[in-house]
């Protein structure tokens, strides 16, 4: 199993930036692809927000070989605040909804926000 210390990796215990997401996301999906399991360690990150976890996990839903139960065997999440607990749970929903019908998904939020034409 890959143990990767978020902190460490980002160098920041801020989890803010999607570039820094980008970064997490791409050494879990090079071991997913290798079926690797992976432990992310949240130990030290003082603030996380949705755009980070979009990057870093959601993004993993845009592949179509990760289902749902796919990740929930190869992906462990530790030390994780309660807090952020809600912050992945909407993240992940959020990217199932959209990875599953994506068109419709951005039509819907076009019409939304500009109104239906």
């Amino acid at each position: 199993m890959k143990h990767i210390v978020i902190k460490d990796v980002i160098n920041s215990e801020l989890a803010v930036s999607t570039e820094n997401g980008m970064k997490i996301f791409e050494i879990v999906d090079s071991c997913l692809q290798r079926k690797e399991k992976v432990e992310l360690d949240f130990a030290g990150i003082t603030i996380m927000i949705t755009a980070f976890l979009n990057a870093a996990i959601g993004s993993l839903y845009s592949k179509k070989e990760y289902t749902g139960e796919f990740l929930n065997e190869y992906l462990k999440l530790e030390n994780v605040e309660m807090d952020d607990r809600i912050l992945f749970r909407d993240v992940i929903q959020r990217a199932k909804e959209y990875f599953a019908d994506k068109e419709s998904f951005e039509k819907n939020s076009n019409d939304a926000l500009y109104g239906n034409d």
